[in-house]
């Protein structure tokens, strides 16, 4: 990590204590006040919405506006919130109970948002599942959650039937937009529930479910890979979604008072529009996106996957305002050939995260998009998607940093003895705020090792700048990022010793210039056995999600280089790798 630019002279005309200090003061939005959490004394929003139920509420205020486009689908927030007031009421008639989970399994479609919000009515805990798992993987977050109920589409239908005599907690299961009737005892069409996204707006409307809801409930769990591979189910409350509900417009409006203006007052005629970019049962799509998008009243246009050109003519159609998701999204709206055949004019934010993004992207969005303000952050599932933003001119400035804090959440760098280190010195990140999970579910041992007094240990080696700009410059815990996915090395090297042919195995980041790096795996292969990189690949792909497959394997003969403790010395390996050019 090179060294951080600084900001010049002339900006900001507000140093970001004051900044924060007068938009958190009595009387504002963001005013703050202390709650105790776990025992645990806590900065929060005052005015945060108490619990999801007070986001869907408030959403259902905005009435016939649009809210949710799919292909030739749209429903508007009534009709959205009649159907998750179905959905509900179906939830109830099985007797779901407060605190029983609901697995949801889909791509982005309308149907997600109304699943999710139906859940939360009755009090039950939601589950995404990240859709590109396999029928394995998504057996193990059915069994681990103890699911009672599940969601899915017809695609993850078809991965998980093998499994289904393994999930003996696991009592219905609702399909949706499935292309022929199926015959299993234990699954009903969700279509006979809520029907089509057209007839939305004629279903009956209904009350909200009579049950008692509270701030620090259980809400979700949203599964996140583990050191030693397994995934670990991040166990979130309604506060912690609700503060990042408040928190999505803190940063845009802070530049405004940085540069000592007003933020401007919302039009009430003009409605914000964000392409979703990024998957639903990731926090970033879910806590960053679908909640305050809810709250605020803006359209949410969906993609079946991604595709940039089909993006930009989403942007064009539909006004969008705002993108983003991980850095490669912004890198291929920026170099596609056919962008300017497109009015993108309507932009007014790309922002992201989620994976290394390059210094120069600042630079190049403000020169393709010069209406949009460029932003990113720094998050985790374990804090509920934002912790920090960087965005504006202080991205613009500060290109490598994750941004500061929000002003109720806490950081600090820990040092290998335990003790707090001073700006600029690196070490692990520890993070505390309303928007840190309670723990990990089903998993005491995981959590009394990550969640300390209110603290989470991040497991990032970062340093914190005199002003509270972050940056974070490596990764603690043996992780990849490619493209916002989380790739653990050691899961994938399990599959690859597997392999009969195969002695040694080490996975490490191969650098990517848009999505930031691809797993290359190094292997070892017995003395007189064979194995071909396609094959190595093929076997893989047949066990894990696409995502986590090597895009190379380099084949050796010799023991991988290792340490006098028997660690295999990753950084040797990676430059087997980094002869050849980073990929565009």
């Amino acid at each position: 990590m090179s060294k951080p630019q600084s900001a010049p002279k002339s900006w900001p005309v507000m140093p970001i204590a004051q900044a924060h200090a007068l938009m958190t003061r009595p009387g504002t939005p963001f005013e703050m006040e202390e709650a105790m959490i776990r025992g645990v004394k806590t900065r929060v929003w005052k005015h945060a919405p108490p619990t999801l139920r007070d986001v869907f509420v408030r959403g259902r205020t905005h009435g016939e506006r649009i809210f949710l486009v799919y292909e030739d689908d749209r429903a508007s927030f009534e009709a959205f919130a009649r159907a998750a007031l179905a959905i509900a009421d179906e939830f109830n008639k099985q007797g779901v109970k407060k605190g029983d989970r609901i697995v949801l399994a889909m791509r982005n479609l309308p149907e997600w948002p109304v699943v999710f919000f139906g859940a939360l009515l009755v009090g039950a805990i939601i589950t995404p599942l990240n859709a590109w798992w396999t029928g394995a993987e998504l057996e193990f977050g059915l069994t681990d959650s103890g699911a009672k109920i599940a969601v899915v589409d017809a695609e993850r239908l078809g991965r998980i039937v093998e499994y289904l005599p393994n999930c003996p907690a696991l009592e219905k299961i609702y399909v949706a937009r499935a292309d022929e009737e199926i015959a299993h005892p234990r699954v009903t069409p969700l279509e006979s529930i809520i029907g089509a996204v057209h007839d939305w707006h004629q279903l009956p409307d209904r009350p909200l479910p009579a049950v008692e809801l509270l701030p620090d409930d259980d809400a979700t769990i949203f599964y996140t890979s583990g050191t030693t591979g397994k995934p670990k189910g991040a166990l979130g409350t309604h506060r912690n979604a609700c503060s990042t509900v408040i928190a999505a417009p803190f940063s845009p409006a802070r530049n405004f008072i940085r540069r000592g203006e007003m933020p401007p007052l919302p039009d009430p005629k003009a409605q914000k529009t964000n392409l979703l970019a990024v998957p639903f049962f990731h926090t970033t799509g879910c806590h960053a996106v679908l909640c305050p998008g809810l709250y605020n009243g803006f359209k949410l246009v969906l993609l079946r996957r991604w595709d940039a050109e089909a993006a930009m003519q989403l942007i064009e159609r539909e006004r969008v305002t705002s993108t983003g998701g991980v850095p490669t999204i912004a890198w291929q709206l920026i170099e596609h050939p056919a962008r300017k055949k497109y009015d993108l004019s309507s932009l007014e934010a790309v922002s992201y995260g989620g994976a290394p993004a390059a210094s120069e992207l600042v630079r190049r969005i403000k020169q393709a998009f010069p209406e949009s303000v460029p932003g990113l952050g720094w998050g985790m599932t374990e804090t509920s998607a934002t912790f920090t933003h960087n965005g504006g001119e202080d991205y613009e400035h500060r290109p490598e940093s994750s941004g500061p804090a929000l002003p109720v959440c806490e950081m600090k760098v820990i040092g290998e003895n335990d003790e707090e280190l001073p700006p600029n010195a690196v070490g692990e990140l520890w993070g505390k705020g309303p928007n840190v999970v309670k723990g990990y579910w089903n998993n005491p041992a995981a959590t009394a090792e990550t969640f300390v007094d209110g603290w989470l240990k991040t497991g990032d080696l970062a340093k914190i700048d005199e002003e509270g700009f972050l940056y974070v410059v490596d990764r603690k815990k043996d992780m990849l990022l490619r493209g916002g996915e989380n790739i653990y090395c050691i899961e994938v090297e399990d599959v690859l010793y597997r392999h009969p042919a195969v002695m040694d195995a080490a996975l490490v980041g191969i650098p990517h210039r848009t999505l930031g790096e691809e797993p290359g795996a190094v292997v070892t292969l017995k003395p007189g056995m064979d194995a071909s990189e396609d094959e190595l690949r093929a076997f893989v792909a047949e066990r894990l999600a696409a995502f986590k497959v090597p895009v190379k394997v380099v084949l050796s003969r010799e023991m991988l280089p290792r340490n006098p403790s028997g660690k295999i010395l990753k950084n040797e390996l990676k430059k087997l790798f980094v002869s050849q050019e980073p990929p565009a």
